[in-house]
């Protein structure tokens, strides 16, 4: 409880560190930027200026390529004062909160940002800053369907990790149905298959094989119940989600297209990066297997 005090009012570059995912991204920071501004519902914050500090950190896309000095190649820091600068412009606001949204939005919009602390103070309006806090990320925009009756609605699956008992479990079907009764799309995540698999000294094809191994346990609890239907790639993902079908995810595709996939081999991290990057409504873990601290998905374990 101390250190989830403490991390609630340290700077937002601390709290994207201890909330790292399993793949920790590179991050730059802004600090007690300061400027003044008129904003606030209340009528004495009309027509009056006060002091408006901003705290932000930034988590990036790694650099496919060296860096080579060249201020074209990151993510500049002018970035973040340009788009405090130009949502104080906009037009003139009532709450923190929304101008947090919008000065989150717009850093998100640079091709390198992934995810984003911003924290707002007013320091004018008391003895002590009053502010807000807001973490936003790309795994948080969800896949979009359109109902019958023409509306939108987010699509937030179930994402579900089967160590190998799991899959082998004879209440695999009763599962299935207690999941799918929860009217979201169910995707299926599995771990390494028992027994000795090839193995290289060469790191990259070491990687291969463990997904392909990987993928082959995919096949197996595909054959435990036909609705378990095996896909690869993400236009399948989101054609199976629109349709509510349950799928189980074949690793390989995604991960080795991905331009910031997962470095990490280890089957719960792969199911975890999915989780996140589907916006998923949670990770469920079936299995006593190491969950990576930082997930920005909810983790649960199943019982029994």
């Amino acid at each position: 409880m101390t250190t989830d005090i403490r991390l609630a009012f340290a700077h937002p570059e601390e709290r994207a560190e201890a909330t790292a995912s399993a793949d920790p991204r590179d991050r730059i920071s802004l600090r007690d930027h300061v400027v003044e501004v008129e904003i606030g519902a209340f009528q004495a914050e009309r027509g009056t200026r006060q002091r408006v500090r901003f705290d932000i950190a930034v988590e990036v896309r790694p650099q496919p390529g060296p860096i080579d000095d060249d201020v074209d190649r990151i993510l500049s820091y002018d970035r973040l004062t340009e788009a405090i600068a130009a949502e104080l412009a906009a037009e003139r606001l009532n709450l923190l909160e929304t101008l947090a949204e919008r000065v989150a939005d717009r850093i998100l919009a640079e091709p390198r940002a992934m995810r984003v602390f911003v924290r707002i103070e007013k320091l004018d309006r008391g003895p002590g800053a009053l502010g807000v806090e807001i973490v936003r990320s790309r795994a948080e925009v969800p896949l979009r369907a359109v109902a019958a009756d023409g509306q939108e609605t987010a699509l937030h699956p179930l994402v579900v990790y089967l160590d190998n008992a799991a899959v082998a479990d004879p209440r695999l079907p009763g599962w299935l149905d207690a999941w799918e009764a929860e009217g979201r799309p169910v995707i299926l995540a599995v771990g390494l298959p028992d027994g000795s698999r090839p193995a290289s000294a060469v790191k990259p094809a070491q990687r291969r094989i463990d997904l392909l191994a990987i993928e082959q346990n995919a096949w197996v609890l595909a054959g435990r119940d036909p609705r378990c239907v095996v896909v690869a790639s993400r236009t399948e993902l989101d054609w199976a989600m629109k349709h509510g079908q349950t799928v189980v995810w074949a690793p390989s595709k995604l991960v080795l297209d991905a331009v910031d996939g997962p470095s990490s081999r280890e089957p719960v991290a792969l199911a975890l990066w999915l989780a996140e990057l589907l916006a998923a409504d949670r990770l469920l873990v079936h299995g006593h297997v190491a969950v990576p601290a930082g997930s920005r998905v909810p983790v649960e374990r199943a019982a029994g």
